[in-house]
């Protein structure tokens, strides 16, 4: 009677262990729609202000055009990542513990090189004389981008959490729902970054 009672909390456990991932997950899609109200706001945003330039400050086209190949490399840098982070999953799927830790090692290196190629273009163009505050377009255009990059740098941040508590735990329950969670919210921030590229650089630089 002890084992059947001990099986049936047992699976109740398991039951209540699932129950609660989904609501994190599905309560984590929510705010990743939330998120997507957000960048879709600061896009509309881009669109109606690109074509307010004062005289003397650059068009997207004199901007865009000279920079195409370093954004170019900046984008494969983040995609390289998703990717990376996609191996992180699949070795927890195999309960590989060290081949987590080491891809999202190398998932954070190629994030960590993608926010340093971007914090050094805006400086480069505040080098310049065009930063935010000298045209409705590059003011635009510096919250939409840069407000992808905060989040980025929210993401790795949260990462070298997540390692640090995969290392002392495990893979356990929470953990693996950290990665989930994460693994999301990554993904998305690929997904935004092709259409900065798309909209901001790639047709910035053709127009």
């Amino acid at each position: 009677m002890a084992e059947v009672l001990h099986h049936e909390n047992h699976g109740h456990d398991d039951h209540h262990h699932h129950d609660d991932t989904d609501i994190t997950v599905f309560g984590f899609w929510t705010y990743l729609m939330s998120d997507l109200i957000l960048f879709g706001t600061l896009f509309i945003a881009y669109v109606v202000l690109q074509n307010h330039i004062p005289a003397g400050t650059p068009s997207p086209h004199e901007m865009f055009s000279e920079s195409l190949n370093y954004v170019l490399i900046e984008t494969f840098a983040l995609l390289i990542s998703s990717v990376t982070f996609g191996f992180a999953v699949l070795a927890r799927y195999k309960n590989n513990v060290k081949g987590v830790m080491t891809w999202l090692m190398i998932t954070w290196l190629f994030g960590a090189t993608f926010i340093g190629m971007e914090i050094n273009e805006f400086m480069h163009l505040v080098h310049e004389g065009h930063g935010p505050s000298h045209s409705a377009f590059l003011s635009a255009f510096f919250t939409l981008v840069g407000t992808h990059g905060i989040h980025v740098t929210s993401g790795l941040v949260w990462m070298i959490v997540l390692m640090c508590q995969i290392k002392k735990n495990g893979l356990t329950l929470a953990n693996t729902r950290r990665l989930a969670c994460l693994s999301l919210f990554w993904h998305f921030l690929d997904i935004v970054w092709i259409c900065v590229f798309s909209v901001v650089y790639l047709m910035g630089a053709i127009s």
